[in-house]
């Protein structure tokens, strides 16, 4: 097997105690090594200018004060284009995801994840470029940075139901939105699936916001 790398990484998150466990445990680990951390974005938008070296991995909270992270993503990725990006958050939502992807994150990690998952985390994006897991497939990825993705013929309903799809509603709500059964609402979703060869709602969301059919 061969040995861990040398990883450097910076971590922004506004959660002093968890800020503090994630770097323990981080920096546990052979081979890695939290190099700055930050409370928020734009803190750590003001260390990476200074840091020599530079960190290999940076790893952002979404919900922080003064820049979140969707924005610090974005300000990382158009100044150091090589930087690697872990996302980091509680929340498992499509829009979270998609969000934090598009700004450049080449990674989506809960907060409940294990130290192990949290390490093929890292390891995955310092060596290739991504992170894929459940939340966050190859496909979805491709999709994402794949200027040419095509649109499918999809009926109206179709389109209607990709669009509530980008919203909190949960698929009972959609329904009702809709005012279609809730079978009705299923059967949607897995032509979708089969049609799109897609096999989550991330990926309808992923889908419809790259075809124009809703907007973010």
């Amino acid at each position: 097997m061969s040995p861990t790398p040398n990883i450097r990484i910076a971590l922004a998150d506004d959660h002093a105690i968890v800020r503090k466990g994630l770097a323990e445990l981080i920096n546990g680990v052979e081979g890695f090594q939290i190099t700055l951390d930050a409370d928020n974005g734009e803190e750590l938008l003001q260390k990476l200018k200074t840091a020599d070296p530079k960190p290999d991995v940076c790893i952002l909270d979404i919900n922080m004060p003064v820049k979140n992270g969707y924005e610090t993503a974005a300000a990382i990725r158009e100044q150091y284009e090589d930087m690697n990006i872990l996302a980091l958050s509680m929340y498992d939502s499509e829009f979270n995801i998609i969000k934090m992807l598009r700004a450049g994150a080449q990674g989506y990690l809960l907060k409940n994840v294990s130290p192990s998952e949290l390490k093929r985390a890292i390891t995955d994006v310092y060596q290739h470029g991504f992170y894929h897991s459940e939340l966050v497939t190859g496909r979805m990825l491709r999709m994402l940075h794949d200027r040419k993705t095509g649109k499918a013929e999809l009926s109206q309903n179709e389109e209607e139901f990709l669009r509530l799809c980008c919203s909190e509603f949960t698929y009972k709500e959609i329904a009702e939105k809709m005012y279609k059964s809730p079978r009705t609402i299923d059967g949607y979703r897995e032509d979708l699936f089969t049609k799109l060869e897609i096999t989550s709602r991330t990926g309808l969301v992923l889908y419809a916001l790259k075809t124009g059919i809703a907007t973010m």
